[in-house]
């Protein structure tokens, strides 16, 4: 698929958050988005996964089958985790078994019959990633995937993430937590400016001048503390690890 000249304002007289984006992602490819907080990465996100219409250009070649897993899962709603997903599997039209198969697959066939709003953040996000992926996607769109997984659910993603680009599917992803490094032939643009920029192999973000700053918390609240700082963008060193 290809974004031609795009450009993108959320009211008509505002600023406008991206313009003059040209963008190819063929099929069988890896895109990781970068940028700071706030630089217009997951309106990105969102216009390549067709959740918004640009206000000028065209977004062109799209795959019929898009998955998408937001940054924040919306749990406010009124089902089970098993009620959610088989709602889902029914608008996607696949068989319900994919829901076990991806729970089983996840780790979390124990939380099926729990509400959403009770979910843990972590949790939650694997009912949001299941959303995505159950119908085989040809596009894939994850914003901040990794954001509050366990350990194992973490370390599983990138392989499931190469798999399905493999299998020629277009996958682009946002990830401050830095766990796809390791996938081989990975393209990266920046969004900075209101522009998008294609970096070149081994070239590094701009970032902003940085500082060391030492945060003592809880052992029992440090995995909770870690993964929000993550999240948020922010480089975290545990001297345990």
């Amino acid at each position: 698929m290809r974004l031609d000249d795009v450009a993108f304002r959320y009211h008509r007289r505002g600023p406008w958050v991206l313009s003059d984006v040209t963008l190819s992602l063929p099929p069988g490819s890896v895109t990781e988005v970068t940028g700071r907080n706030g630089a217009g990465k997951s309106t990105l996100l969102r216009l390549i996964a067709g959740l918004r219409a640009p206000r000028r250009g065209s977004v062109r070649d799209r795959p019929r089958r898009v998955g998408y897993a937001p940054e924040r899962f919306p749990v406010d709603q009124p089902f089970t985790v098993r009620s959610y997903l088989a709602h889902m599997a029914a608008v996607r039209q696949v068989p319900k078994d994919v829901i076990g198969t991806w729970a089983e697959r996840l780790s979390f066939e124990h939380l099926l019959d729990v509400r959403l709003p009770e979910l843990s953040k972590g949790s939650a996000q694997k009912v949001g990633l299941t959303q995505a992926l159950m119908d085989d996607p040809g596009l894939l769109i994850l914003d901040e995937p990794f954001a509050g997984l366990d350990a194992a659910t973490r370390d599983a993603l990138p392989g499931l993430i190469a798999g399905l680009a493999a299998s020629g599917a277009t996958v682009v992803i946002s990830d401050h937590q830095r766990c796809i490094e390791s996938l081989p032939g990975i393209d990266r643009v920046q969004v900075a400016d209101g522009t998008v920029t294609r970096l070149d192999t081994g070239e590094e973000a701009d970032v902003p001048n940085l500082t060391v700053l030492e945060v003592v918390v809880p052992e029992a609240d440090a995995d909770t503390v870690e993964t929000k700082l993550r999240a948020d963008g922010y480089t975290v060193r545990r001297p345990d690890r």
